[in-house]
């Protein structure tokens, strides 16, 4: 019994609010059971909060029974706001910043905060939960070892495009977030620029009621929205190209025997094959030797 208090004052001080420290607090994508505790805790014992949109946050404190002073902060006020918000810490007072859904900095004004925090010394930590580009990843269906992040894309018709043209030949998954007013306009460049056959997962309303994941090809997703209006908030993932091998790295698909029996097709002695399989791999020909007998 002494040792299960033990462990849970140990976590109680880790989790410690600490004066002069700036907090980003990951807050529900849209299921609130997502929230957790260390998230409440903070949120409880802050001096005050910075929000993206404090009518919004007011809800979620109001339904937690937290109540705290905040602050707005938000794209339009970031750079003076910024700076209250960074004299305040200095002066000793913890701060929780929180965006509208999700976790702050990333695609957010949040990462300027973080940035003046760090040029300062102003001590920063991260109370992690939900992302809805990761989630949309772990959902789609689409290979995950390496993937990049993209973000909104621009409402102007050339930047948008021309950021399109820029991913022709990326060969990792991409995320990115739509609105669902420019989702149709965002389809169709991306059937301009990957082409229609390229896989395509649409992940609508991630953890509400009406969570909706279509997998697709983009030109099957041009149609479908053709006739379907486009409602919530979006977040696209699209397969990667696929990578170009060199004429002579052909055996980069092929595990080792297949690599072996490729030369031998072609007539060698299985030795002689085995030889030619270790130099196109670079290791010496009794690694090859080994996995044949």
């Amino acid at each position: 019994m002494s040792s299960v208090k033990s462990i849970d004052t140990a976590a109680r001080e880790k989790n410690r609010v600490e004066a002069g420290t700036l907090y980003l607090v990951a807050t529900p994508i849209g299921n609130l059971a997502d929230l957790s505790e260390r998230a409440i805790k903070v949120l409880s014992e802050v001096d005050f909060i910075a929000a993206e949109d404090t009518r919004n946050s007011m809800r979620l404190l109001f339904h937690l029974g937290i109540s705290k002073p905040m602050v707005s902060y938000f794209e339009h006020n970031k750079r003076e706001r910024g700076e209250q918000i960074a004299l305040r810490l200095e002066a000793g007072e913890s701060c929780a910043l929180i965006t509208d859904a999700g976790t702050p900095a990333i695609s957010d004004p949040g990462e300027d905060m973080v940035a003046l925090c760090a040029a300062r010394g102003i001590c920063v930590t991260s109370v992690p939960r939900p992302v809805a580009s990761i989630t949309a990843l772990t959902l789609s269906g689409l290979p995950t070892g390496r993937f990049c992040f993209e973000g909104f894309l621009s409402v102007n018709k050339a930047e948008r495009r021309a950021h399109l043209s820029s991913l022709a030949n990326e060969t990792r998954t991409m995320l990115f977030h739509e609105a669902p007013h420019k989702l149709k306009a965002t389809l169709a460049d991306l059937l301009a620029t990957f082409g229609a056959d390229r896989r395509i997962a649409i992940c609508r309303e991630l953890t509400k009621l009406n969570e909706e994941i279509l997998r697709l090809t983009i030109g099957e997703a041009v149609a479908y929205y053709d006739v379907q209006a486009p409602r919530g908030e979006y977040v696209l993932v699209v397969e990667g190209a696929q990578e170009e091998i060199a004429p002579d790295e052909f055996w980069k698909t092929l595990d080792i025997p297949a690599h072996v029996k490729h030369y031998m097709d072609t007539g060698m002695s299985k030795m002689d094959a085995i030889k030619q399989t270790a130099r196109d791999r670079g290791v010496q020909k009794n690694e090859i030797y080994k996995v044949m007998v």
